[in-house]
């Protein structure tokens, strides 16, 4: 054996190539019917046929000639196979039905109970993933109601102080500053907007007016 593994392919496909070529040497100069099929050492198939011929035919004539049959072991356990699926599909099919309460006739008492303890057992699990689907849905409803509240909350509260403070929320630092609240609400997004005098210490002798609901505008936007 070759213990080098490139060399070993490598003389692999030089004798492969030489053995195939005096098969067709064959084939070609005496008439003769070759088949050669060959596995490398990763498993790769190799093969040659002679022309007009196949490797079932080759197969076939082997069997006739030597009295062998390479054929009935492999179609003994496909058949096997074949039952064995075949009566698989079959059970899967009355199982079914029998929960679909077909096919119960042919059962015992002692088959019918286990079915029914199946039966409840599926319920139960049933059961108990609808109520853990409607927790998290009455959950998610309590968050968005008290989000509400507090955004409700926040307004009031943003009023009650412009009505005791005339002064709440202004800016003396020579600029223009509106000051924004935003909240969501639903899918949209409301904006109150509070409207500032400008530039009130400029003019000592300009009263600031009370608040009132023309102060605050609140404007919906859509997401």
């Amino acid at each position: 054996r070759i213990e080098n593994q490139t060399n070993r392919q490598v003389t692999y496909s030089k004798r492969r190539n030489g053995l195939f070529k005096k098969a067709h040497e064959l084939t070609v100069l005496c008439d003769a019917r070759v088949s050669i099929i060959m596995f490398s050492s990763s498993n790769k198939l190799h093969e040659y046929i002679s022309p007009n011929t196949t490797t079932k035919e080759i197969v076939d004539l082997y069997q006739s000639i030597s009295d062998v049959d390479v054929w009935s072991t492999q179609y003994e356990r496909m058949q096997e196979t074949k039952r064995k699926l075949l009566e698989t599909n079959r059970n899967l099919r009355t199982q079914i039905k029998q929960r679909l309460g077909e096919c119960l006739e042919e059962l015992d008492y002692h088959e019918l109970r286990r079915l029914e303890d199946e039966m409840e057992n599926t319920f139960k699990l049933v059961r108990e993933r609808k109520i853990k689907s409607l927790g998290n849905q009455i959950e998610t409803t309590k968050k968005k109601n008290k989000s509400q509240q507090d955004i409700q909350k926040n307004l009031i509260h943003e009023l009650e102080l412009r009505a005791e403070d005339p002064h709440y929320g202004l800016v003396d630092n020579g600029g223009d500053y509106d000051s924004v609240l935003g909240y969501q609400i639903e899918g949209s997004r409301a904006y109150a907007l509070r409207f500032h005098q400008n530039h009130h210490h400029h003019y000592p002798n300009h009263a600031l007016h009370a608040p009132s609901a023309s102060d605050i505008i609140t404007f919906h936007l859509l997401e």
